[in-house]
């Protein structure tokens, strides 16, 4: 198996197609999808954005507020709701006008895995990077430190 260091990814990040299995499981909602992008940035595990259409019909739900990201552009974020009626607050968010190095996003939403029940790369179970605020899926393949722990902020 080969590894990957998250501090051989680029600066600005890059954005790569992947036909790597991705698995998401929430309140009886499973995702599975081979058409797939990830974002590789310098210190961070891969973040893993899906097609919007891979969602069933309103189990995505926009919430209030956004974020700005100097590469990818604004940010908006969404709840996910589940048909049995749990709610994953905040768990998703999507760029609806990405930057121009990354208009391949447009129609894909990124999940955090540690705000639904499971995710899955290639049928390994997914650890979420550390903190409130990064998205990024930790496999065995993935060889940090990561940013997003405590003191880690301004790596």
């Amino acid at each position: 198996m080969e590894t990957e260091s998250v501090w051989d990814y680029p600066r600005p990040p890059r954005l790569e197609k992947t036909n790597n299995l991705i698995v998401v499981e929430f309140g009886g909602i499973l995702i599975e999808t081979r058409d797939a992008y990830r974002v590789l940035e310098t210190s961070h595990p891969p973040t893993y954005y899906l097609q919007a259409k891979d969602f069933r019909e309103n189990a995505l739900t926009a919430v209030s507020g956004s974020t700005f990201c100097e590469w990818k552009g604004e940010a908006r974020y969404f709840d996910i709701q589940a048909p049995n009626g749990k709610i994953a607050t905040r768990a998703a968010w999507d760029y609806p006008s990405p930057s121009k190095n990354f208009l391949e996003l447009q129609g894909y939403v990124a999940v955090y895995p540690s705000k639904v029940e499971r995710c899955f790369v290639d049928g390994e179970e997914v650890i979420a990077q550390e903190g409130d605020f990064y998205g990024g899926w930790i496999t065995s393949r993935i060889q940090g430190p990561f940013k997003g722990g405590p003191g880690t902020f301004a790596w």
